[in-house]
């Protein structure tokens, strides 16, 4: 229920959706970088669990996420670019806690990497639009600092 641009009258309104915002874009923001980093904070138990190697732990943790991130995230830039920034933002945050979750019903190390996968490919459409976003709702003057206070998520 927040204030549609639409139904903003004033300038004190218009300050308050976009603080509003950012704050919301930064917590976004947040829960990406933890469910990015869960993974290396539980290795152990992780690594225990599903008697991994050092190689395959090091898959999952870095290369196969990265990949999906990284390749996933140019496409789904455009993608927010010419549709609903919003939508992109919100189906990026269902997938990637969806595959967070799913990461904790997973018997073995195959069920976890294509997991960790999903997790690569929601969260790659999660800062794009959220850049977008920050850049439309403020003026050039104040653009950096609310992306410093965006990127203070991590």
């Amino acid at each position: 229920m927040g204030i549609g641009p639409s139904k903003i009258t004033t300038m004190e309104e218009a300050r308050a959706h976009r603080t509003y915002a950012l704050v919301i874009l930064m917590l976004v923001y947040a829960f990406n970088f933890i469910d990015r980093r869960i993974l290396s904070i539980l290795q152990t138990p992780i690594k225990e669990e599903f008697n991994l190697s050092d190689g395959q732990l090091g898959l999952l943790t870095g290369f196969l996420f990265a990949l999906l991130y990284t390749v996933v995230g140019i496409p789904l830039a455009r993608v927010a670019d010419s549709t609903n920034r919003k939508t992109v933002i919100t189906w990026s945050l269902t997938v990637w806690s969806a595959f967070t979750a799913i990461s904790g019903l997973v018997m073995n190390y195959w069920q976890l990497a294509l997991a960790r996968m999903g997790v690569g490919i929601g969260e790659a459409g999660g800062s794009p639009p959220a850049h977008a976003i920050v850049s439309d709702l403020y003026e050039p003057e104040r653009r950096a600092r609310a992306l410093a206070i965006y990127s203070s998520g991590i």
